[in-house]
């Protein structure tokens, strides 16, 4: 590995001034459980900005009316152990604690798993179930892109080289909602998953008043189903509706065979892992009342 330099601020304005000078040399490094295995494997770097001293990116608030921002350099242990996200946020905890291992789980951030945009993410289907928002800072100014459209393809996002990602925005949950993320892995742990599944849905008096399934693994980008969004809401809160959307999360999927599984295999997952995330996500938001 060639040299690389080290750079530490402490401000917004001081990381991206780095970004900015380096133009496109530059990795941000929030965890480095994803960045420091690329650069080993070759990736080009000149210098690693490490922005876990930056006040915003370290952010994690929660309010009624604002909801949740997550800093994108918050670790997992930090948001498995927040009262609030626990209470208000059970499928952003179903993620966090399947993230690696206690040691990476000390470093690896929800901010660095979307940026690293890989298709078996295991906080993106969350993000884009629960309809989060990723706010981006830039020389331009501020933008903000829906956690759907964040992932342009395998380990590409929407980021330019001189912006940052600094934080992800999840709405309050509203009443009678509730939310799962659920993977099948080959081991009991610290595995890659072969299906991943985040749903999110509303009730209102036994009917879908919302439904957001997001599938991981089975597409070059976490995947958002719009058909099921199309076949639930409105739709009662039946076993029939369930299945006809644990069938079209089976039918938008687009895998590949690999050493993990099949097309047909994953295929016949994104079905399964459907129909026991909504009915976990109903189960969750009939609690919520």
């Amino acid at each position: 590995m060639k040299w690389i330099d080290y750079a530490n601020p402490t401000s917004l304005e001081d990381a991206l001034e780095l970004l900015a000078k380096h133009k496109g040399k530059a990795r941000a490094l929030a965890g480095g459980t994803d960045v420091l295995v690329k650069l080993r494997a070759g990736q080009e770097a000149d210098v690693l900005v490490d922005i876990k001293d930056v006040p915003e990116l370290n952010q994690l608030t929660y309010s009624s009316s604002e909801g949740l921002t997550l800093g994108a350099a918050v670790p997992c242990y930090r948001i498995y152990e927040d009262a609030d996200v626990n209470r208000h946020y059970p499928a952003i905890i179903d993620a966090a604690t399947l993230i690696g291992g206690t040691q990476i789980q000390g470093r690896a951030s929800f901010g660095g798993n979307l940026c690293n945009a890989t298709p078996s993410a295991d906080s993106i289907p969350g993000m884009i179930a629960l309809n989060a928002v990723c706010n981006i800072i830039g020389p331009s100014g501020a933008r903000k892109v829906a956690a759907q459209d964040f992932c342009t393809g395998p380990s590409k996002n929407v980021l330019r080289p001189d912006e940052l990602l600094v934080s992800i925005q999840y709405p309050a949950p509203a009443a009678n909602s509730g939310a799962n993320y659920i993977r099948f892995i080959p081991r009991n742990e610290m595995d890659i998953a072969v299906v991943g599944v985040g749903t999110a849905v509303e009730l209102d008096n036994g009917i879908f008043k919302s439904a957001r399934v997001s599938l991981a693994a089975v597409a070059p980008t976490p995947l958002y189903v719009q058909e099921i969004s199309d076949i639930l809401v409105g739709s009662a809160v039946n076993d029939e509706n369930i299945q006809k959307a644990a069938n079209a999360a089976k039918d938008a999927a687009t895998p590949i065979t690999d050493m993990r599984g099949t097309v047909e295999y994953r295929k016949h997952l994104c079905e399964v892992l459907t129909r026991r995330t909504l009915n976990t996500a109903i189960n969750r938001a009939k609690e919520a009342r």
